[in-house]
């Protein structure tokens, strides 16, 4: 029972709680930065450089099946089994990934500011209440 007893412990300790906290909202905000650069980043850079599709870079390692007469795209090659070297994606993820980085980044910038501005709180001094300070004087006239 001992462990269990333990474990309980550990488990409802706020650190446990905010890390969960964290994990989901890591994992919902990675889905935001997905979506911006897929559908708002990647095109606009597909723009400028003449209208490439980063998801389309890509290098087979071996031919396609004989009878495949499908469209020579990512998706399709990759669903009939076709060994791809992904270049176009893994750009697509480390840009993901870069964009995540600057903006946690920046975050915690803002927060490290912010702790630095925050004024010490000034000692205050603690006041003894009437009856201990009467007790002690009580307790000093005795011993003498």
């Amino acid at each position: 029972m001992g462990m269990l007893s333990e474990f309980r412990e550990f488990a409802v300790k706020g650190n446990v709680v905010d890390l969960a906290v964290g994990v989901i909202i890591g994992g919902a905000f990675g889905k935001i930065v997905d979506s911006v650069v897929k559908d708002l980043i990647m095109p606009v850079i597909g723009r400028i450089v003449g209208g490439l599709d980063f998801s389309n870079y890509f290098i087979t390692l071996a031919s396609p099946p004989a009878d495949y007469k499908g469209p020579a795209t990512y998706e399709a090659l990759s669903k009939a089994g076709v060994p791809l070297f992904a270049y176009g994606s893994f750009l697509t993820v480390l840009l993901n990934f870069i964009i995540l980085a600057f903006i946690i980044f920046m975050m915690i910038r803002q927060i490290n500011r912010l702790k630095r501005s925050e004024p010490a709180a000034a000692e205050v001094p603690v006041v003894t209440p009437e009856d201990i300070v009467l007790l002690r004087e009580i307790r000093d006239s005795l011993k003498r």
